[in-house]
């Protein structure tokens, strides 16, 4: 095979996964907390408009990443008031927020900008750009094959990719080697147990609510400033959806999530780099099942492995304190 594809392949994975990283590690807390996350979709759709909106109005990067950051916390608030304070039902209040967004986002996108739900495009300064610039790039030619092929495939991203990938030890430490972590854990476990250990459930499921909202904010801000030029209806297209699956699959351990989200990502990569191949001697491919295929492996992965996964014991039960 070709090294330039082989670099290119593993490159287009990278930035593919970068969003649903994000997004798996923000369930990641909000289920390991024991709140069902339905809503990482919806999410990520509001805040991709927001870093789109308010790119377009202040061309400033982070203005938009901090509008979305706080739209994305805002939706895990209001999550977190349905289901933490008032003990509603979680799936059904995480669909809710899929619908507001994919609504509210339109409208105000209509209302706005007068562009089909669209946001202008946002100028070149305004979106992230790789780390290092085209001239240090083209002395990669000049490398042996192997090297070029790395270089291609890790070096040629945004600074915001760089942090999704820290964030996965970053996110098994705390879990796993804090104080915080250890009562995150717990009170996703046996809530009564943390209650009587004078620990708030309440506080520890809205500060897990927080984390996960900052980060599907960064997930959204990445398909605009990043992927995209511009926001789009429904641009996250199902990927808060397999960022929960990621989730599932990964049975709730940050690198194992990490794994999956790999796996979805270069699906969807060779999705891309599929379209328009033939092969001879057989019937050509429809466009819209190479296009199904992330979707399709992500089913097909899930019905082997879901009912092998032990979700957290207190998984969608709204706690309520003992009197």
């Amino acid at each position: 095979m070709d090294e330039a594809l082989i670099g290119s392949m593993l490159a287009s994975t990278l930035r593919v996964s970068t969003p649903l990283v994000l997004c798996a590690l923000a369930g990641l807390f909000s289920e390991r907390s024991g709140v069902v996350d339905i809503g990482l979709e919806g999410k990520m759709l509001f805040a991709a408009f927001a870093a789109g909106a308010t790119g377009a109005v202040y061309s400033s990067t982070a203005l938009a990443m901090a509008a979305a950051v706080g739209v994305g916390m805002a939706l895990s608030w209001l999550h977190g008031v349905a289901c933490v304070s008032y003990r509603g039902d979680q799936v059904v209040s995480g669909v809710a927020v899929n619908i507001l967004a994919s609504g509210m986002t339109s409208v105000l996108g209509i209302a706005w900008f007068a562009q089909g739900g669209q946001t202008p495009p946002l100028d070149a300064h305004v979106r992230l750009q790789p780390l290092l610039s085209a001239g240090t790039q083209a002395t990669w030619d000049t490398m042996p094959t192997v090297a070029r092929v790395m270089c291609v495939a890790f070096l040629t991203h945004n600074g915001l990719t760089y942090c999704s990938l820290a964030l996965v030890p970053a996110v098994w430490w705390l879990m796993y080697r804090t104080r915080f972590g250890l009562r995150l854990r717990a009170v996703g476990e046996n809530p009564q147990m943390v209650d009587a250990a004078g620990v708030s459930v309440q506080k520890l499921r809205y500060a897990a609510l927080t984390i996960n909202g900052a980060l599907c904010g960064l997930a959204g801000s990445y398909l605009v400033l990043a992927q995209g030029a511009n926001f789009s209806r429904d641009m996250t297209a199902g990927r808060g959806f397999m960022a929960l699956a990621a989730l599932i699959f990964g049975r709730w351990r940050p690198f194992a999530t990490l794994c999956a989200c790999l796996l979805f990502g270069f699906l969807d990569a060779a999705a891309i780099r599929l379209q328009g191949v033939s092969v001879p001697g057989l019937p050509e491919i429809p466009v819209q099942f190479i296009q199904a295929l992330p979707y399709l492996m992500t089913v097909v992965l899930l019905a082997g492995i879901g009912g092998k996964s032990v979700a957290p014991a207190a998984l969608g039960k709204p706690y309520v304190k003992e009197r």
